[in-house]
């Protein structure tokens, strides 16, 4: 499959800049294929910068960074129309975000209306300029980065904005092996010059073409469906996981499918997203909280208790016994 040969190429390439974290690195390629944004919740010097720029690079994509500080403009990513002397009329200037991939570093710097000004284009990929709509490229992804730690100057991403990520991550620091071989190999340098182009645009949209014709049982819906359900059951979670995030589960297992070499979705699939697709989508109660509970290990908790479907042969394949 186009999917699975793109994936293990990108990794590769990848792998000539980039230590370790195959796990985190094939997550993003799910999310990415499956056309849905990243939010990188790590400590500064994680590498959340080095690995999106390369990953940018092997995926043949235009992209732009933006450094979000609190006295940034909604007109300073979208652009704005301005007044041309010269011909005696208005003009467009379009701002960053119309590009592939947005590396939008440390989100949570600005202020909310400039986060909101982000809104429109994560969901709709397109943005508004004084009334007038404009398509933004194709593929579109937004790949932010956010500090957990640090509060001072920071804002709280809204709700809204959580649910329109399809995935929320942490790389972590590497271990002392990862580390290591990154000085042994890198030393201070990041030169992305070994980097390959192996994918581009259209390759990418594609390979989204592929993955909305990967199979999803009945029995797989379902079971999207009950885990998403039980985050709106249990007491632990005040808000649990939204509808787009059911959507969000699907779309992911069909990617994962796809990246492993399925035409058919299984429940393992679903599960081994589970977590980073609606860990950000949901909020702890305060009494999970006073015992210490984050939404990971409560999400877990649901994971292990709802019961997967039995597995046969032929029972997640198109046609086959449900």
């Amino acid at each position: 499959m186009k999917t699975q040969q793109t994936a293990d190429a990108v990794k590769n390439e990848i792998a000539k800049v980039f230590i370790g974290k195959e796990k985190q690195i094939g997550l993003i390629l799910m999310a990415i294929f499956a056309g849905g944004h990243v939010l990188l919740d790590d400590l500064p010097g994680s590498g959340k910068t080095t690995l999106i720029k390369v990953m940018s690079k092997a995926l043949g994509c235009d992209h732009k960074r933006i450094q979000f500080t609190p006295d940034l403009l909604p007109s300073d990513i979208i652009g704005m129309t301005v007044y041309d002397r010269d011909r005696g009329s208005f003009k467009h200037i379009r701002g960053p975000v119309f590009t592939n991939i947005l590396l939008a570093d440390e989100i949570n710097r600005a202020i909310p209306r400039t986060q909101s000004a982000l809104l429109e284009s994560m969901e709709e990929n397109q943005v508004s300029i004084d009334n007038e709509s404009f398509a933004l490229p194709q593929p579109f992804f937004v790949m932010a980065t956010q500090n957990p730690v640090e509060r001072e100057s920071t804002f709280r991403l809204p709700v809204a904005q959580m649910d329109r990520f399809f995935i929320k991550l942490s790389l972590g620091f590497p271990d002392r092996t990862e580390e290591l071989s990154m000085l042994s190999k890198h030393g201070d340098i990041k030169d992305l010059s070994p980097v390959q182009e192996i994918s581009s645009p259209d390759k990418l949209m594609e390979i989204r073409e592929e993955i909305n014709g990967v199979y999803a049982s009945d029995a797989v819906r379902q079971y999207i469906v009950e885990l998403v359900q039980r985050t709106r059951e249990t007491p632990d979670l005040e808000a649990g996981a939204s509808p787009r995030a059911s959507l969000s589960l699907l779309r992911g297992g069909r990617s994962m499918a796809a990246m492993n070499g399925r035409d058919y979705v299984t429940p393992e699939d679903i599960a081994g997203i589970f977590i980073p697709v609606t860990s950000h989508r949901v909020s702890v109660s305060a009494a999970a909280r006073h015992v210490r509970r984050d939404a990971e290990s409560i999400l877990q908790t649901i994971l292990s208790e709802t019961p997967v479907p039995p597995t046969k042969a032929d029972m997640f394949h198109e046609g086959g016994t449900q």
